[in-house]
């Protein structure tokens, strides 16, 4: 299920975009405000952003703008009322990936949000939960945008948490997919680079939203 990131600050025409949209399968947040929206697009991960022009106080197009200057490389495609070239120009040089002018059907719009998906490459090599973004072909991860340094036991450990995501691992199973068989390490030595990866990734490395400890059993991985 891809999620989409709506900045609309009209309340019924966010509502309605909303609900066209969960209609289609997406799952659908809504930001009333450019400030919200680049807040929202840096803290979580979204698969699309569409963001209308005539906002208050910060427009789409500075949203856009400021969005791509933090390194967000999230589709984004711009709504408006203007139809104007020179406005449909100035919002791809800043680096949206559609433009479209209002009035639009939810049909159109449901078309020019595939065609933005499939330009964008998905699949198996990149996952997505919370503000994180793992990139397997690379080996990289990123924290809302910002690239963040991991060893390559704690990538592996990322990954071995992802392939089982919601399985409880206990500290010997972990050991196996990380670290290979016949391996002796301490328990503690496994507590330091959980603990370590979690200084990475979560929001609260204290109170874990992914990272889930089980006394007694080990771990498990939540989206």
């Amino acid at each position: 299920m891809s999620r989409i990131l709506v900045v609309e600050d009209e309340p019924a025409i966010a509502i309605g975009l909303k609900d066209d949209l969960e209609v289609e399968g997406y799952e659908v947040d809504v930001a009333e405000d450019g400030a919200v929206a680049i807040e929202s697009a840096t803290r979580s991960s979204y698969d699309l952003v569409l963001l209308d022009v005539m906002l208050p106080q910060k427009d789409g197009f500075s949203v856009c703008r400021e969005l791509r200057a933090a390194g967000i490389r999230t589709p984004i495609i711009l709504l408006t009322a203007r139809g104007d070239e020179s406005d449909k120009v100035r919002g791809l040089n800043l680096g949206a990936d559609d433009y479209v002018t209002k009035p639009f059907s939810p049909r159109e719009l449901n078309a020019r949000i595939q065609a933005v998906l499939r330009r964008v490459p998905q699949a198996a090599s990149l996952r997505r939960f919370g503000s994180v973004t793992v990139d397997f072909t690379r080996c990289e991860v990123s924290r809302g945008g910002n690239r963040v340094d991991v060893t390559a036991q704690e990538f592996k450990l990322l990954r071995a948490f992802l392939d089982h995501e919601g399985e409880v691992l206990s500290l010997d199973r972990l050991l196996t997919l990380v670290w290979g068989q016949d391996i002796f390490l301490t328990d503690r030595v496994i507590y330091t680079h959980v603990n370590n990866l979690r200084n990475k990734i979560e929001e609260k490395p204290s109170q874990p939203r992914h990272i889930v400890s089980l006394r007694g059993m080990g771990y498990r991985f939540d989206p």
